[in-house]
């Protein structure tokens, strides 16, 4: 395998974030309900990480024990209801919106590393929270919450609530735990526990929702959570950091180009705004 250099981890990290946008598009895609896409999305993920760990040589279950099995759980509990308002979401207001909404998440860290950590926000971490929150005021239309849009974007709002949760949790055992191995035993609390609720209906799925769904698991999940993890091994923190604010990007553009979800000016405005916040978060957060 030739060595990773530099530039060809840039290019990784460009595909990873472009994989991440493609997420909210596969989503719309499928005609199922968003607990049997998490479903799906699950099982096809934690097949993608198991064939990523194996070639790589990574191990599932070195330095496991029950405290980290417990910690895995509850994030991968949060990160499965992190997924299912994502998708709510883009069913009530687009994929436009919803991936905004989701944009959110840098400034719910900030705050729930001042919660549970104790840690004071720097000068920095307000002026992000402040360009969040100037940014979700211009997103939705209107914020009568008759209006989809603006339920969608509560909707959206809770994701990236969820999203915060998984990546200040995932501190706990960051370090400890190979990043593979810990998304790999989240996705599969998340099957487990949507098996006996959502597993009738996903056989019922037609051929078309099942490559979706499929593409969805390995390439926004699997594929690019092991580009994320890889290119981690040459770029620092702070460059890998920097992608993320892609993913909106790509996102609204391509729902912009597949579905004609043109957004409004208030909402470029709004997603400037987002974005700009993104590029001034200092650690690379866990992938969606």
């Amino acid at each position: 395998m030739p060595k990773l250099t530099h530039q060809r981890a840039l290019i990784y990290m460009h595909i990873a974030a472009l994989l991440f946008g493609l997420t909210g598009i596969f989503g719309k895609l499928a005609s199922v309900g968003p607990d049997v896409i998490v479903l799906g999305r699950a099982l096809f993920a934690v097949l993608a990480l198991l064939l990523f760990a194996g070639y790589y040589r990574h191990p599932m279950v070195r330095g496991l024990n029950p405290s980290r099995l417990l910690q895995l759980g509850i994030c991968g509990l949060l990160l499965g209801v992190h997924w299912l308002t994502f998708f709510h979401a883009i069913n009530l207001s687009g994929v436009g919106v919803a991936t905004l909404g989701f944009a959110s998440f840098p400034a719910f860290v900030v705050l729930l590393e001042w919660l549970i950590w104790r840690e004071q926000p720097s000068g920095m971490d307000l002026l992000k929270v402040g360009l969040v929150c100037a940014g979700l005021m211009l997103v939705p239309p209107s914020f009568d919450l008759q209006h989809s849009s603006a339920e969608g974007l509560l909707w959206a709002l809770c994701s990236g609530l969820c999203f915060a949760a998984v990546s200040v949790g995932n501190r706990l055992t960051s370090g400890k735990l190979h990043p593979v191995q810990i998304a790999c035993w989240q996705n599969l609390v998340i099957a487990l526990c949507l098996l006996p609720l959502s597993s009738k209906a996903m056989l019922q799925m037609s051929g078309l929702d099942w490559l979706w769904i499929a593409l969805l698991g390995t390439l926004c999940t699997g594929v690019a959570h092991g580009l994320f993890v890889t290119s981690l091994t040459v770029l620092k923190a702070r460059v890998a950091s920097l992608f993320f604010a892609l993913e909106p990007v790509y996102g609204i553009l391509l729902a912009w180009y597949l579905f004609a979800e043109e957004p409004s000016l208030r909402m470029l405005l709004g997603g400037t705004l987002i974005v700009s916040a993104l590029l001034l978060v200092q650690r690379a957060p866990r992938p969606a």
